[in-house]
């Protein structure tokens, strides 16, 4: 939009609560810091500028934030001592920006949407100078009630300052703003802290507002979306939610999910559609699938974001069941993996196989290429990792070592139970074994010894 909008993302708090070393906002819903999720859900409803309000931790919190772009910026706030006092420690933001209109949000409300952004500022763009949102829930209890007459909002009443009539109010404080940017130093300047607790309190500027002539506004968003997190208990609520959220919208968008319930997925899964994904299956963060796939039940799938490296299925693979596919696995059409099989970091070709109990790593594997049951790359060394390369066509027999770096080339066979050191040539057959040897009768001898 053309609006000049900053936000004002408020991730200061110690979270002690949480009982962690981790600062709250960091902790994960959907595979990513709860802090991350509301700023995308700030950048993709518009908002030009984002200041974030740090302190506890805030190098680790300013790190993990600083690959979401250009626009964020954050700011330290020293002392704790109260949410308006947070959001003035961005004045240096509110002062270069000079926004038309500010939100203010918090780092611990993982389930925000631009949607309810987007509620906040169209009230903003219409009349109202301060905008406070709220949500209707059947159990008020411990929330900030917002009084209204008619569509403007008189006072926001804490429950324990509440009268009885008011504790019956279901429209409760979330926390969420929007303020005009002409008014938002001066309201924020104006709040005193004359209470219990001595601190600045930013629901103060609904009252400090309309003691000036200013519109005040309540505008209302659903209660899920407005959860925020301060224990575990919270954050597995929010991981619900998130989950039955991304498994609606998976299943509306084509993928048929056997059993809902037992798949998780991250914030950054891609599917297409008409993809089987049978039960209990986990998709971590860096995971691409492609259309017609099957992900058969008990199948692992991590990708590593911070290393680029992402798992890639094409169309027509079948994956699974009991198998893991790490960062870097990069499967063609019509590839099969199959149970208790380990790929990591490999591309494999159009309608290659590998079916049984293998693990591939660091390699190249040709078109049409079979691998054994029980073969595995030895792609480490105690210090380095070396690659391996299977041609087109290839055979790899059962219980097969193939020790990196070496090339299998097209056609070429090995046999069951080698280990394989050096490279075979196109179409030639590659043993490494002890010729057997049987010895009749020393098993009767043996007996006979033991009996003694």
């Amino acid at each position: 939009m053309s609006e000049n909008v900053l936000a004002i993302l408020l991730a200061a708090g110690e979270g002690t609560r949480m009982k962690s070393s981790l600062p709250k906002v960091l902790h994960k819903v959907g595979g990513l810091p709860m802090v991350s999720h509301v700023i995308k859900a700030l950048d993709a409803s518009g908002c030009g500028d984002i200041a974030v309000v740090v302190g506890n931790q805030a190098e680790r919190v300013s790190k993990t934030i600083a690959d979401f772009g250009d626009n964020i910026e954050t700011y330290v706030q020293t002392e704790r001592l109260g949410t308006a006092h947070a959001v003035l420690a961005a004045e240096g933001a509110i002062s270069k920006c000079e926004p038309e209109y500010v939100i203010i949000a918090y780092g611990d409300t993982p389930l925000v949407t631009p949607k309810l952004f987007d509620t906040i500022l169209v009230a903003l763009k219409s009349d109202a100078d301060v905008t406070v949102l709220g949500f209707e829930t059947e159990n008020p209890f411990g929330y900030g009630r917002l009084l209204t007459e008619g569509n403007e909002l008189v006072a926001i009443r804490e429950e324990q300052d509440a009268s009885e009539e008011e504790r019956k109010v279901k429209l409760c404080n979330s926390g969420i703003m929007g303020v005009r940017g002409a008014h938002v130093l001066d309201l924020l300047k104006s709040v005193g802290c004359e209470n219990a607790k001595s601190e600045y309190y930013l629901t103060d500027i609904v009252e400090l507002g309309r003691s000036r002539g200013l519109n005040v506004a309540a505008v209302v968003g659903d209660e899920v979306d407005t959860l925020g997190v301060n224990n575990r208990i919270e954050l597995a609520e929010a991981e619900g939610i998130f989950q039955e959220r991304t498994r609606r919208q998976m299943m509306t968008d084509g993928v048929t999910l056997i059993d809902p319930s037992s798949t998780i997925f991250s914030f950054d899964t891609k599917i297409g559609q008409d993809t089987i994904i049978e039960p209990n299956c986990v998709f971590a963060p860096g995971v691409e699938i492609a259309s017609n796939v099957e992900i058969k039940a008990n199948t692992y799938l991590e990708g590593d974001l911070k290393k680029k490296l992402i798992v890639k299925v094409a169309s027509g693979a079948v994956v699974g069941p009991f198998a893991r596919l790490r960062p870097g696995a990069d499967l063609a059409e019509g590839v099969k993996i199959g149970n208790f099989c380990e790929v990591k970091n490999a591309k494999i070709d159009k309608d290659a196989k590998v079916n049984h109990l293998t693990y591939i790593g660091d390699a190249t594997i040709g078109e049409g290429a079979n691998i054994g049951a029980g073969t595995i790359t030895c792609n480490y060394d105690g210090f380095d990792k070396f690659q391996t390369t299977i041609g087109k066509g290839a055979f790899v027999g059962s219980n097969s070592s193939l020790v990196a770096p070496v090339t299998i080339d097209d056609g070429a066979f090995v046999g069951s139970g080698s280990v394989i050191t050096k490279s075979i040539p196109e179409d030639a057959l590659g043993i490494s074994r002890s010729r057997q040897q049987n010895k009749p009768g020393w098993v009767a001898k043996f007996r006979a010894l033991k009996k003694k």
